[in-house]
């Protein structure tokens, strides 16, 4: 079956944010996200979760252990387990990424505040 927004699992997260679940399975997960201007994700680390950003338009503001990173569209960044980590949006525009996490992140999140 080929997977897109259209047709895939929907979720909202923070301030009006969105998710895709283009792949849910237990050692491979793969979803779309959306966050608008001003947005962030709390910081957070995964105790075994590996995970691959991939920004697709926009630029993700990744900080990883107290460094923050500006990744323009086409750029990727990789945070290991157990990397306190935060995802932002400190642009004027949404910024869309795919985060690929293997195994699946599902339970395996802690939020750091």
């Amino acid at each position: 079956m080929i997977m897109n927004r259209q047709n895939a699992q929907h979720y909202n997260w923070g301030t009006h944010c969105d998710g895709w679940v283009l792949l849910p399975r237990s050692d491979l997960m793969i979803i779309e996200e959306r966050m608008p201007p001003g947005a962030a994700e709390i910081r957070h680390f995964h105790r075994v979760a590996r995970q691959f950003f991939y920004v697709l338009s926009g630029t993700l503001h990744m900080e990883l252990e107290g460094e923050t990173q500006a990744v323009p569209a086409g750029g990727s960044m990789e945070i290991p387990p157990l990397q306190r980590h935060q995802a932002r949006n400190d642009s004027r525009e949404d910024v869309r990424f795919l985060v690929v996490s293997s195994p699946t992140t599902r339970g395996d999140r802690v939020d750091c505040e």
